[in-house]
């Protein structure tokens, strides 16, 4: 027992070295994030702290449909996004779909709910956004995540043409890029530093 919590001791002392290895945490501890400079309406609650920064690449899916308060009318409507998240040293780590859904390679969730948004400061730019998690799932680094920013955006907005009754349930694929932001109680970053451990040892 004494050599198994040596050992356990030895291995928490090494965890932010072992962490940038597996590639998926990036917790303050690790690396320096430097917050995002966001409208008031898009800044997260007091006693939350950023817990990792990703890249995102991918695509905005839009579909055709017919406007819900005009039968006579359709507009591209977004049915979903599609892209790969990216920590800071350029590895994916894992994947942004529709839910909002995101999904890191530890099989850890976070599901989203648009709280606030905000226009992009560039006007050919999709929103800027503040998301509540509201599931979560798996243990691991998206497990403890209460907050999402979504901000830097780069492209994305849906057509302004082609969507009418003749191409109903028609789908396109915009592409978009976006930095996003993951918030967790403070006193939730020991407990996910403990759970990278334990994905690194069990890899």
């Amino acid at each position: 027992m004494k050599l198994k919590n040596k050992c356990k001791q030895t291995l928490f002392a090494l965890l932010p070295l072992l962490v940038a290895q597996v590639g998926l945490a990036q917790t303050p501890q690790q690396v320096s994030i430097a917050l995002p400079e966001v409208p008031d309406n898009l800044k997260v609650p007091a006693g939350q702290v950023v817990l990792l920064k990703t890249m995102a690449t991918g695509v905005q899916i839009y579909q055709c449909k017919v406007k819900a308060d005009n039968a006579n009318q359709f507009e591209w409507t977004l049915k979903a996004p599609q892209a790969e998240l990216f920590n800071y040293l350029g590895k994916k780590i894992g994947k942004h779909y529709g839910g909002p859904t995101w999904e890191a390679n530890d099989s850890s969730k976070v599901v989203g709910e648009v709280k606030a948004r905000a226009n992009s400061p560039s006007t050919s730019a999709i929103p800027w956004l503040l998301l509540q998690a509201k599931s979560n799932n798996s243990n691991g680094i998206f497990s403890k995540v209460t907050y999402i920013q979504r901000v830097d955006t780069v492209a994305g907005l849906a057509p302004t043409q082609g969507c009418n009754q003749a191409h109903a349930g028609t789908e396109v694929r915009v592409n978009y890029s976006a930095n996003y932001f993951y918030y967790t109680p403070e006193n939730a970053q020991k407990h996910l530093m403990v759970l990278e451990l334990e994905h690194y040892l069990h890899q």
